[in-house]
Parts: C-alpha cells; structure tokens; sequence
C-alpha cells in the first residue's frame, strides 16, 4: 500500500514541480543569452557570497535531487505495476520484496547518479 501511495505522490511532485522547473528553463531559454546564463548561476552554480543566490541555490537542487527520487520511485513502481497487470509478482513474498525493494533501490540509484553528476561537475 505504502509503493502504491508513494507512487502517486511522486508522479504528482514529478507533474507539479518537474513542469514549474521546465518552464523556468524554456522560459530562460526564450528570454537570451542573459536570461539562461542567470538560469544556470542559480541553478548551478551561486557564488556563497551571494545570500540569495546561494539560498536558491540550495533550494533548486533539493528540488532537482527530490525530482530525481521522484523519477526513479515512480519508474521501479511502474514496472512493478507492469510486471502485476501481466499476472505475476502476485505471491506474498515476492510482492513483500519488490515492496521494500523499490524504495531503497529509488534512494540508490538516486544517490548513485548524483554522486556522478557532482563528480563530472568537479
């Protein structure tokens, strides 16, 4: 039951925010060369000293890295949804595994690829 909520409640974070942080970006993107360097600087990469900056910062990849988690939770969640309509995975302890697995396997594979990201950024 809980996958089952935590797949609805992704899918709407992923709808709401994902759509707010894609218009930011294609709105940027329309405005210039200017518009989209200021996406980035806040986005990415805010000087510390700059209070604001480096407070939008921090809130932008808690919302990019939450948007992640989101991602992946509802992926996993979705097969496992495929993989039930087909008629399998019905069995008590093979739907108890795949339930404690997705979440874990979401954080995982979230943390993975956002060690990478900040790998490549460095």
């Amino acid at each position: 039951m809980a996958v089952s909520i935590l797949h609805r409640v992704s899918g709407d974070g992923l709808a709401i925010f994902g759509a707010a942080g894609l218009v930011w970006w294609l709105v940027a993107a329309a405005m210039g060369p200017e518009a989209y360097a200021s996406f980035v600087y806040y986005v990415w990469s805010a000087d510390p000293a700059d209070a604001v900056g480096g407070v939008i910062n921090i809130f932008a990849k808690i919302i990019l890295v939450g948007l992640t988690w989101a991602f992946f939770q509802h992926l996993f969640s979705g097969l496992r949804h495929f993989v039930l309509d087909m008629g399998a995975g019905y069995e008590l302890q093979t739907n108890k595994t795949w339930s404690l697995a997705i979440p874990a396997l979401s954080i995982i594979v979230t943390a993975a690829l956002w060690l990478w990201i900040l790998a490549e950024k460095l």
